[in-house]
């Protein structure tokens, strides 16, 4: 690999127009394509195999017509102090707004508070639901603007007004944190190359990666029902590793351009060994971010394989275009020593050992007290994700500065906590005898369940094989006994089958919720062999060796797990909430704990191949273990710190998404960042190393000899540097 790559690099270097023509041209056609293509909406939730989806299907077919997923809206009212809801002139105020309301094109329909008696027992709330015949993202501005004027229209009469529901719904931003977190990579890029030029190549070219990736996922969005969220995942991503991977090459350059050798030689080596360690620092990111289809979540596979496409076009961009661009670049890039000068500093004496190397020359000394710091200092972090709760978001995790908070805090006041969460019992009585006798014992067992506060009359359908009801828990959504709840009616349809041959399902938001955290733990200990299983044989064909593949996937395990257990502590205890932004703590999202296994699975495995492929070439070439760590670190530490801040600034950036999800996402990838690069990486990787000596590096000669040698070292580089012809023979190929 290391001598195909090593024909690629001077091939771009020496064909820089052409390349540079390649890629801007796919740039301006995925810019053409966004801009032409209608906007992204929140993709279609579905969660194949649940009963709640289950229950969901049956729906669209045995009530057509209803939109089951089009979108709703509660309009909450609340009196003034001594007053109440029933006196005539709120009364008549919350008719005129029902009225205005039901006059919306896209509206299906709109309950009246006072005949669907939605007035709290009280009398000082009431709602009025409005159904809608699109989705939230598909509503036109007009019916949002129309909703929210006859709000305001009610307010002025004193009555105090807010909108829950999903019609509000609008794409999330990310808030200016983004661009503090790219100007921060800026910055660090500097420092590393002390060259405006070199540092702007990496940036250059992850902003492009990143523009095309978005631009075609903005491009295929309604054809392949992406969801606004995977291109910002995308975009976080795919700016994380594309300058991350271009910093290798470019750093690699300059230090084969400080051996001596010429540019067009030194960006073919660069490509040849770097690209080496990219491409299969790549791939285990790929490998992670595709494994999520395992968990047979289309949105979730869809945000996977969308991210995973970014990162496969910043691994290509690091291959031809940083070689191409260091043609344009010249003399401006510098050879490694020299970058000083530019800023009045004097280069180090080339005999004064750098950070890097002190640092690892004090791990080897003092490798079992490192290693023993590490494993507890990562063990205290994890021990919040003990007590992990997952749920998926309502409004009741929105800021208390939204509409939709304040509603949801009314309706609970009104109605109680429950109501936020009511459960839709479905009865299919297709195949019973007396479809109405099994609906009423369906209503009949449900009251005689704990924590059930309301349970209304069946709603058959025209064909009356089918009807639902409505149950309101007495707790709030996201708890432990409404979880218990929806169990406990689905262990009563299993009796209720048995007497009567009717199937009883239960869906809704809260019981979607709940199919979906189980869903996610039932598949995490498959996605985990699965994706861990891969990278395990892939890092085995780069480093030939059982163990050193073996220290990397414990080493993940820590990282992840301290990166929950930080989660946790924020977003779940509202340790530090205030400075990260969160205004309520409440159950980790569901998806988190999996997609964080994806992405800082394959984030991790990047740092242990840069930083371990130099110790194994050094190791290779003849030095000693212990020397071949030193010297792995001198060449690598100072690019993988830069990388890794470069990394954790971009997530950190995402911290400002008005996006729950998102938010949490790239703290959660922010601190593992940290974690997995300055402890585990830095720290217990060449202790461990350190204490196998000569054993780390060992493989059994059956295996030696059934492995292909991909040759990531670039030892072939040594006989093929010579040929002026490799350009040529990479074009016959």
């Amino acid at each position: 690999m290391a001598t195909f790559l090593y024909k690629l690099g001077r091939l771009s270097f020496r064909r820089r127009h052409f390349v540079a023509l390649i890629w801007v041209a796919l740039l301006t056609l995925a810019g053409v394509g966004a801009a032409s293509a209608p906007a992204a909406g929140n993709s279609s939730f579905s969660i194949p195999g649940t009963e709640a989806q289950k229950a969901f299907d049956l729906l669209e077919q045995r009530f057509p017509g209803v939109s089951a997923d089009g979108a709703t809206a509660r309009v909450v009212f609340k009196a003034p102090s001594g007053e109440k809801m029933t006196d005539p002139g709120n009364r008549a105020t919350v008719q005129e707004t029902v009225k205005e309301l039901a006059d919306g094109s896209e509206v299906a329909r709109v309950t009246d508070p006072y005949q669907a008696k939605a007035v709290s027992k009280d009398g000082r709330i009431a709602y009025a639901q409005v159904s809608y015949r699109v989705s939230g993202m598909e509503l036109e501005d007009s019916s949002r603007d129309a909703l929210q004027d006859s709000a305001q229209d009610a307010r002025k009469s004193g009555l105090t007004v807010e909108i829950g529901g999903d019609a509000l719904q609008t794409v999330p931003h990310t808030g200016s944190s983004e661009i503090i977190g790219i100007a921060v990579a800026a910055v660090v890029l500097v420092i590393t190359f002390g060259s405006l030029v070199a540092a702007g190549l990496p940036l250059l070219t992850a902003l492009i990666g990143v523009g095309i990736g978005v631009s075609t996922i903005t491009a295929l969005a309604s054809v392949l029902d992406l969801g606004s969220t995977t291109s910002t995942l995308a975009m976080m991503i795919g700016l994380a590793v594309g300058i991350d991977y271009a910093l290798f090459v470019v750093s690699r350059y300059r230090a084969e351009l400080a051996e001596g050798r010429d540019r067009e030689e030194a960006a073919g080596r660069a490509t040849g060994t770097a690209g080496s360690a990219v491409v299969f620092a790549g791939l285990t990111v790929v490998i992670a971010l595709v494994g999520l289809s395992v968990v047979n979540i289309p949105m979730l596979t869809k945000m996977g394989v969308a991210a995973a496409g970014t990162v496969a076009i910043a691994v290509l961009i690091a291959l031809t275009m940083i070689p191409a661009l260091l043609g344009y670049a010249g003399r401006r890039v510098k050879p490694m020593g020299e970058k000083g000068k530019r800023f009045g500093r004097t280069p180090k004496k080339p005999e004064r050992p750098n950070l890097g190397t002190r640092w690892a020359s004090f791990v080897v000394r003092r490798p079992v007290a490192v290693l023993l710091l590490g494993v507890i200092g990562l063990g205290a972090a994890a021990v919040p994700a003990s007590s992990l709760e997952l749920g998926l978001p309502d409004d009741g995790s929105q800021p208390t500065s939204t509409t939709q908070r304040r509603a949801y805090d009314l309706l609970s006041e009104g109605f109680g906590p429950g109501f936020n969460g009511p459960l839709m019992v479905v009865v299919d009585a297709k195949d019973s005898d007396d479809p109405k006798a099994a609906f009423s014992a369906v209503g009949d067992e449900i009251k005689g369940l704990k924590d059930v506060v309301t349970v209304t009359p069946p709603a058959p359908n025209k064909a009356g094989d089918t009807a639902t009801i409505t149950v309101i828990p007495g707790s709030q959504p996201s708890s432990v006994t409404t979880e218990n709840l929806v169990h406990g009616i689905r262990d009563a349809g299993t009796g209720i089958k048995a007497d009567t041959d009717a199937n009883v399902l239960v869906t809704g938001s809260t019981a979607m919720n709940i199919d979906v955290s189980e869903k996610l733990n039932d598949a995490l200990i498959p996605y985990l062999v699965l994706v861990v299983g891969l990278a395990f044989l892939l890092l085995i064909v780069v480093f030939r060796s059982i163990l050193v593949p073996l220290k990397a996937a414990l080493g993940f395990l820590l990282s992840v797990m301290a990166a929950l257990g930080a989660v946790v502590a924020v977003f779940q205890w509202g340790w530090l909430s205030g400075l990260m932004g969160v205004e309520q703590t409440g159950p980790v999202m569901s998806m988190m704990p999996i997609f964080m296994v994806g992405v800082v699975f394959g984030l991790a495995m990047d740092y242990e191949v840069f930083l371990v492929t130099r110790m194994r070439e050094a190791y290779v070439h003849g030095e000693k273990p212990s020397q071949a760590i030193v010297t792995g670190f001198r060449h690598g530490a100072r690019v993988v710190t830069a990388a890794a801040v470069i990394m954790m600034a971009v997530f950190a950036g995402f911290i400002g998404s008005s996006e729950s999800m998102v938010k949490m996402i790239g703290f959660g990838l922010a601190i593992a960042v940290f974690f997995d690069a300055f402890i585990v990486r830095m720290a217990i990787v060449p202790a461990v190393l350190a204490l196998l000596g000569r054993k780390a590096w060992w493989l059994p000669r059956w295996l030696d000899r059934a492995l292909p040698n991909v040759d990531v070292e670039g030892e072939g580089l040594r006989s093929d540097s010579d040929r002026g012809d490799t350009d040529r023979e990479l074009v016959r190929a």
